[in-house]
Parts: C-alpha cells; structure tokens; sequence
C-alpha cells in the first residue's frame, strides 16, 4: 500500500527536510540524492516491516549512521529526518484516506504499531553507528597522520 504512494511521500519529505529549520544540513544535499535515498525507504517499507527483516534494518541504518557521522551531518539532524520520515508517512496516510473502514481501523492501529516499531529500530541502529563511527575517527585521523 504504502509502496504505491512512495512518489508522493518522497517529494513531500524532500521539501520538509530542505525547508525545515531543524534540518539545516539536508540543503546541501542535491534533490536526487534526497530523492534516492528517502524513495527507497517509503518503496521498501512493507518488507521491511516483517520480523524476518530485522537484520536488513539493522544493516541498513548503522551504514546510513555511519555515513551521516562522516558527512558531519549532526546527529539530532539525522534523527529529526527519520522522525519526518515516519511522520509524513501517517500524515500522508490519513489525508489520503487509504484506511476507511472499521476493518481498516484495526489494519491502521497495527499498521501503526509496526511502522513505529521500525523507526525506533532505524533510529537506534542509526544513533549506534554515528556514534562508534564518531569513537572511531581519531583512531583513524591517527593512523592516516602516521602512514
């Protein structure tokens, strides 16, 4: 469902995080790179709200911490754009009524439960690897100085 809508979800969050004053960093990446990078989240989000995906999370979000640590993006920057990310993506979903059913009321509430469990989990792992990225660099500017 949400697979479907990804186009819309990407340019909407796009322009947040360009705009947003809380994102300031974001700006100086091009609109594709954005682009890429937030499509695929939205795209790939139904398979990776499984149990059985967990480690994919997990590998997907310490790359995406690491990097960010050495872009030097600041890490409250980082966790703000998941935040968007997940609340774009309910915003989105109640405007555009994909859930109108009492049936569906039930398929929201759990489809909310799983979609916030997801980002709490991208959000850790992508906190973890900034932060041991950021441990590691001095051992790396050391041993660069050295060679």
């Amino acid at each position: 469902m949400v697979e479907d809508h990804a186009e819309q979800l990407t340019t909407g969050l796009i322009a947040d995080l360009k705009q947003n004053p809380r994102t300031p960093e974001y700006r100086k990446f091009s609109d594709e790179e954005l682009y890429r990078r937030v499509f695929s989240v939205y795209h790939d989000l139904g398979n990776w709200l499984g149990s059985e995906a967990a480690n994919q999370v997990e590998t997907h979000y310490s790359a995406l911490g690491r990097r960010r640590a050495e872009e030097s993006v600041p890490l409250s920057e980082v966790i703000y754009a998941l935040i968007r990310t997940k609340t774009r993506l309910f915003e989105y979903v109640r405007r555009a009524g994909l859930f109108d059913s009492v049936v569906d009321l039930y398929q929201l509430q759990e489809f909310r439960r799983l979609v916030d469990s997801f980002f709490d989990q991208a959000i850790y792992y992508t906190a973890r690897a900034y932060e041991r990225e950021l441990a590691l660099a001095p051992d790396r500017e050391s041993r660069t100085a050295q060679a």
